[in-house]
């Protein structure tokens, strides 16, 4: 009787555990970018954010949601994909609203330019949002007419991975070009690793396909790597200061 008791203690406990895990799965990828919004509203200023890292996950989180209609895995992966995408469109409309109060200039830029030049720096958050609906719907297209070829659906899955595996990257080259730091929230990038250390266990231990725990490998090194960017680009500083 007590050994019964006891199994279902543990096993309730297990549940527990698991459901708090997976809501920290859909939600916890988006807690970052809550300081770095925050940084922006202050500053009233986005040249510390890369706008591209929201082009990377847009394009990444699209591609996973298809790639789950053709290999259904974890239902928490799907939802942790459309909190995603909703917080990079928080992301961008703050960044557009910024950038037209700071704009001295009247001209717009515009999807409709076909510009590329001013690829993902238009004027308007509806651009954004059109590109998005495009892209969906091209990719809605294509997994219809390949849903059936397993090389397709694997491929999409390798395609998405390796879009959020470079999730980093816009803003390690962004830090490089500015020779600074500035303006970017560190706080982001510390909750990004701690997110990418947590999720590739994650992955690992729930068994994911693969694709998913050599994306967060890689996403822990670029987020080193801004790291070691933020001491060097301080320490930088410090010395033509001094």
């Amino acid at each position: 009787m007590m050994d019964g008791l006891q199994e279902e203690e543990t096993e309730g406990s297990w549940m527990l555990l698991s459901w708090l895990a997976s809501c920290l799965m859909v939600f916890g990828g988006s807690l970052p970018y809550v300081p770095q919004y925050q940084e922006i509203q202050r500053s009233s200023n986005t040249e510390g954010f890369s706008t591209r890292v929201c082009l990377v996950l847009l394009i990444a989180n699209i591609l996973r949601i298809f790639f789950w209609i053709g290999k259904q895995f974890e239902l928490t992966l799907l939802l942790q994909s459309v909190v995603m995408i909703l917080t990079m469109f928080a992301m961008l409309h703050l960044c557009s609203t910024v950038h037209n109060t700071n704009r001295v200039s009247t001209k717009q830029h515009r999807l409709t330019d076909l510009d590329l030049r001013y690829f993902w720096k238009w004027s308007a958050f509806e651009d954004y949002l059109l590109f998005c609906f495009g892209f969906s719907v091209l990719c809605a297209v294509v997994t219809m007419l390949l849903l059936d070829s397993a090389m397709f659906v694997e491929m999409l899955g390798s395609l998405a991975v390796m879009f959020e595996a470079m999730l980093g990257l816009p803003q390690l080259l962004q830090n490089f070009h500015n020779r600074s730091t500035k303006g970017m929230s560190v706080k982001m990038v510390l909750l990004w690793t701690a997110g990418d250390v947590f999720k590739t266990t994650y992955f690992v231990m729930n068994e994911s396909p693969s694709q998913f725990w050599v994306c967060g490998s890689i996403q822990i090194l670029v987020d080193v790597a801004i790291l070691l960017q933020v001491l060097f680009y301080s320490q930088d500083t410090r010395t033509k200061l001094g």
